[in-house]
């Protein structure tokens, strides 16, 4: 891997873009097509006009007051890597492995490279991420992780591929987003950041265990826990599923199941969206991926086979991350449960005795997606604030200044749309 990397490195760094027509010949390796647009803006105030953005891949995930940067201008380049999947229909190419590279032409020397959360797109982080790193003179990389949508369990040939694909495709681009930027302004990232939010998130995470000398650090916005013996989606979401129609019906007893799987005092209220939105849907379709020949209705994770227990192994973490890593999660997550997923995995980093490389903010009222909170901004709290906060630290910490100690952020006044401190 690192060969790779050290060869795709030499050809850019050999072949330095010609910028003749103004936006250069910037080359991706080992993409398959690429397509380079020279704009006035790369941030989506200018690419919703422009067309090089799809709205409908980021819908939701950030309230409607978070602040909108605009005025990057720059090259952006759309294309995908060799794949045989064909889910991804963006720009009529029908073809998994979509990329997404933004290039600022004030840049600050940086490199920002994130997966898309859910099942989503390659531009689902336009406007989360990667308008403010944008904004902030980053070069800026992201991908559909090789397969997307709600089938995308079909790709692979066994329990677990398409998901390990997520991991391979985020490491691909980052190798080639390296060499892209060393085409573009003649020289490497003097930074390398990873950033991501739910799948997104656990991308990060994966990343700085795995391939850690890719990256200098990383911020992972709510990722999902992947464990072979839990926690992890099997273990909360069934006992959740199957008690909610009595729930709904006033059963106390399915109240407190519901509670006892990890869903947190206070979130009912966001119950009864998640259950008819994302409950069902979300254990239906990573059922399909990594235990398909289950046919019952009561999951239990547990009981299956030794097999499926290996499928979740060969993509689940440890904790042991090798570069700097600020985790962000919001106390009344109706999704991935904050008991069940980031307070758990701050202990694997602790026991791994990597606890000094994480910085870990509980965010009161936080949900899973911002968009929620236009809803209920009397009850929830947005992290996409707390986002900026966050990579403003992690570039100090890495400066040499130490973020805030870990904490639970206590919910402030003011504009929580826009603002949150973490300290």
């Amino acid at each position: 891997m690192r060969l790779i990397l050290v060869l795709a490195m030499m050809l850019a760094l050999a072949t330095p873009a010609q910028a003749a027509n103004g936006c250069g010949n910037v080359r991706v390796p080992g993409a398959a097509k690429q397509q380079l647009s020279c704009l006035d803006d790369l941030t989506t105030t200018g690419t919703l006009v422009t067309g090089h953005t799809v709205q409908a891949d980021w819908a939701g995930l950030t309230s409607a007051g978070f602040p909108a940067p605009k005025g990057v201008p720059g090259v952006q380049i759309d294309g995908y890597f060799p794949d045989s999947s064909t889910a991804n229909t963006t720009h009529g190419w029908n073809h998994d492995a979509q990329f997404v590279l933004r290039l600022p032409d004030r840049w600050n020397g940086g490199l920002v490279v994130s997966g898309s959360p859910g099942v989503r797109r390659q531009y689902a982080n336009d406007r989360a991420i990667g308008d403010q790193v944008l904004a902030a003179g980053y070069a800026f990389a992201a991908t559909d992780k090789g397969n997307t949508g709600a089938g995308f369990h079909t790709d692979g040939h066994r329990p677990g591929d398409a998901l390990a694909e997520w991991n391979s495709r985020v490491t691909q681009l980052t190798i080639a987003a390296k060499a892209a930027v060393a085409h573009r302004y003649g020289r490497l990232p003097s930074r390398t950041l990873a950033a991501g939010m739910s799948n997104g998130g656990y991308l990060v995470r994966w990343q700085l265990e795995n391939r850690p000398w890719l990256y200098d650090g990383g911020i992972d916005w709510e990722g999902t826990l992947w464990h072979e013996n839990g926690p992890n989606l099997f273990t909360f979401l069934p006992p959740a599923i199957k008690a909610y129609p009595a729930y709904a019906a006033g059963s106390a007893q399915a109240h407190q199941e519901i509670l006892d799987a990890g869903f947190a005092p206070g979130s009912e209220f966001l119950w009864k969206y998640h259950n008819d939105v994302y409950w069902g849907l979300t254990q239906r379709i990573y059922q399909a991926e990594f235990d398909p020949s289950f046919a019952g209705t009561d999951y239990d994770y547990a009981t299956r086979p030794p097999s499926v227990h290996r499928a979740v192994e060969r993509i689940s973490l440890t904790g042991r991350i090798g570069k700097p890593l600020i985790t962000l999660h919001g106390t009344l997550d109706t999704l991935l449960p904050i008991t069940r997923d980031s307070d758990v995995y701050q202990r694997m980093i602790a026991e791994q005795g990597r606890a000094g490389l994480q910085r870990y903010y509980r965010i009161v009222d936080g949900n899973h997606v911002d968009g929620l909170f236009d809803a209920y901004p009397d009850k929830l709290r947005p992290i996409g604030p707390c986002f900026r906060t966050a990579f403003t630290a992690l570039e100090g910490w890495l400066d040499g200044v130490r973020p805030p100690a870990s904490a639970t952020i206590p919910r402030a006044s003011g504009d929580l749309a826009a603002s949150c401190a973490l300290s």
